[in-house]
């Protein structure tokens, strides 16, 4: 088989006579030649935000406007919880950067809990999309102790 396709003058045959293709053609030909793959941005904060909430000692993401202004989005029907919120992203054609706002549970080690993220978020994002963890950049915005209530949680003065 050739990757090079050179029609002939003849009379015969249909198409612009002396062009010449080139590439990779033909049914052995390996499948990621044969097209391109786009990852969005918000595909790969939902794969980083999902990553970052199964390491245990997470309290929460985002900082505290986003977890406010999330708290009343979420009470609003038909509103769900962002599995984004703060989780910001640069994604390029073979690399991804990403941004972390994380809430951490009171008494947990937050140099070791960054490493666990740091883990869980480059092993979801390289083994679902193909690209390349550069950097897991993450800002501890808060520590949840434990008599705090949540934003979500708690029930209102008037039912």
């Amino acid at each position: 088989m050739s990757d090079t396709i050179n029609p002939t003058s003849g009379g015969g045959q249909s198409g612009p006579a002396g062009k010449t293709l080139t590439g990779p053609t033909g049914a052995g030909t390996a499948p990621e030649s044969r097209g391109r793959t786009t990852i969005a941005s918000g595909v790969v904060e939902k794969i980083a935000g999902m990553a970052t909430r199964e390491v245990p000692g997470i309290h929460s993401l985002g900082s505290g406007m986003a977890r406010t202004l999330g708290a009343v989005t979420d009470k609003v029907p038909g509103g769900r919880p962002s599995v984004s919120r703060g989780v910001k992203v640069e994604v390029g054609e073979r690399q991804a950067a990403v941004d972390l706002d994380v809430v951490v549970e009171y008494g947990v080690a937050i140099v070791d809990i960054a490493a666990e993220v740091r883990t869980s978020v480059i092993t979801a994002v390289e083994r679902m999309t193909g690209l390349e963890v550069v950097e897991v950049n993450i800002a501890v915005d808060d520590v949840h102790l434990p008599d705090e209530e949540d934003e979500d949680e708690g029930e209102g003065r008037v039912q």
